[in-house]
């Protein structure tokens, strides 16, 4: 096959891709617009239910639940599974956004039977978590924490989406990388401006967290509803 012939068969191919993509979205919403107001919870897979950070994810998820919301997570194991744990055993809202993996991702148990959307695409998977969260809470992850973090904070600096909380909790893991971004980014390069650091918090306190949610509804910044409405 010619590669004239092999591109156009590849094209054909990713015109049917879109009805696929499609069919996500319309699956992601219609749950999604039912659930209530919900924090997501981002966080790594691997981390083992004996670590620290496993269950202060899960006590985060019940505070959440008790303060109204429920918890999306990505629907896996490590700090995920910890995050709808705590929000089912709260009884609140347990929302699992599983994504299709060749390795380490099973949903897992405690996710509400409901709540569970599987996804085929990490960038629809990416607006459920971010159009539905009223909040959003970054434990210790790897590279999929660090993208999702990362790209949340581009779209509340490029106002593609309205502002929200968003916090890194744990200081010991976050604070090399935020030391980088103010050394690096902003005073060597001057590639950030320095309110861009106010779009997010760094804390180690449950306790802070839940204030800082609270308190930024309770100053009228911002209703609570889903994000970016077209």
């Amino acid at each position: 096959m010619n590669k004239k012939k092999n591109w156009t068969k590849l094209q054909a191919e990713g015109s049917w891709r879109i009805f696929r993509i499609i069919s996500e979205f319309v699956e992601g919403f219609e749950k999604m617009d039912n659930i209530g107001p919900c924090v997501s919870i981002y966080g790594s897979a691997r981390t083992k239910p004996d670590h620290p950070y496993y269950q202060e994810a899960v006590d985060m998820a019940k505070r959440l639940v008790e303060e109204g919301y429920g918890v999306i997570t990505g629907g896996g194991p490590g700090i995920m599974e910890a995050g709808n744990k705590g929000a089912q055993e709260a009884g609140g809202a347990s929302v699992g956004l599983n994504i299709v993996l060749p390795f380490e991702q099973e949903a897992n148990q405690y996710i509400d039977i409901d709540k569970l959307v599987n996804f085929r695409y990490f960038f629809i998977r990416k607006v459920m978590f971010v159009k539905y969260a009223q909040a959003l809470i970054m434990m210790p992850g790897g590279f999929g924490t660090l993208d999702e973090m990362f790209e949340t904070i581009t779209l509340i600096q490029t106002e593609k989406i309205g502002k929200v909380p968003v916090i890194l909790f744990g200081t010991k893991f976050w604070g090399g990388l935020i030391d980088w971004i103010k050394k690096v980014l902003l005073e060597e390069h001057n590639n950030i401006s320095a309110k861009d650091l106010d779009l997010f918090i760094v804390t180690d306190d449950i306790e802070e967290v839940m204030t800082y949610i609270n308190d930024f509804y309770e100053k009228g910044d911002r209703s609570l509803q889903p994000n970016f409405e077209y």
